[in-house]
């Protein structure tokens, strides 16, 4: 009888262990990672962030430049030992130079040598190429105006003395907003004072005039 007693005892105690050993496996279980009610692991939404929006600059609006704002200009150029002092203007006023009117460009050129030993100079041919502008670009242009000197060597611009002359400009592109003459001038130098021999030099130039704009509606 003792015997069966002492069986039952024993049996209790494993029992009573066995538990003990698995709670401890749950509870070392439950604090080495996630515990079981936390879904948050589960989760697979990824934070996403706002786009942000970059400025948009202002366009830049360029000027449009005219020589002739103040009704003459005068320009200072080198060809050579020449120096010329050329000066430029219109008989129309700036506000009647649209696109639609006949332009003209009135321009007088007078020089110097720099080593004046009595040689005489000469303008033996001037031209201006026009070059017409818009807001886009470049537009089509009137062709190239040309004064060919009509006496040899050419005309006498040594200072005093002056030449002067009007170039008619016609109607250009309604769209055109300003217009870029470029001139050329050719002259004749003499090689010794009272040779008959001659020395070539050019001299190049730019004048931009604006073109007035039709009224805004």
């Amino acid at each position: 009888m003792a015997r069966t007693r002492t069986t039952r005892v024993l049996s209790r105690a494993r029992t009573t262990g066995v538990a003990a050993l698995a709670l401890t496996a749950v509870v070392a279980l439950s604090g080495c990672g996630t515990a079981p009610w936390d879904q948050s692991r589960f989760s697979s939404t990824t934070p996403t962030s706002s786009p942000t929006k970059t400025p948009t600059a202002a366009p830049t609006i360029t000027p449009v430049v005219n020589e002739l704002a103040t009704g003459s200009a005068q320009h200072q150029l080198q060809a050579g030992d020449i120096a010329l002092t050329i000066d430029y203007y219109s008989t129309l006023s700036m506000d009647e130079w649209t696109a639609e009117a006949n332009k003209p460009i009135t321009f007088t050129l007078s020089g110097k040598l720099g080593t004046d030993d009595g040689q005489s100079f000469y303008l033996s041919r001037v031209s201006v190429t026009p070059a017409v502008n818009g807001p886009s670009g470049s537009l089509p242009a009137p062709s190239p105006i040309t004064d060919q000197s009509s006496v040899t060597p050419g005309y006498y611009i040594k200072a005093p003395y002056s030449y002067s002359q009007t170039f008619i400009l016609p109607a250009f592109d309604p769209a055109a907003t300003s217009v870029t003459l470029s001139f050329t001038y050719e002259l004749l130098l003499q090689t010794a004072p009272g040779s008959g021999d001659y020395a070539k030099q050019t001299a190049s130039d730019q004048l931009t005039v604006a073109i007035a704009q039709p009224p805004a509606e």
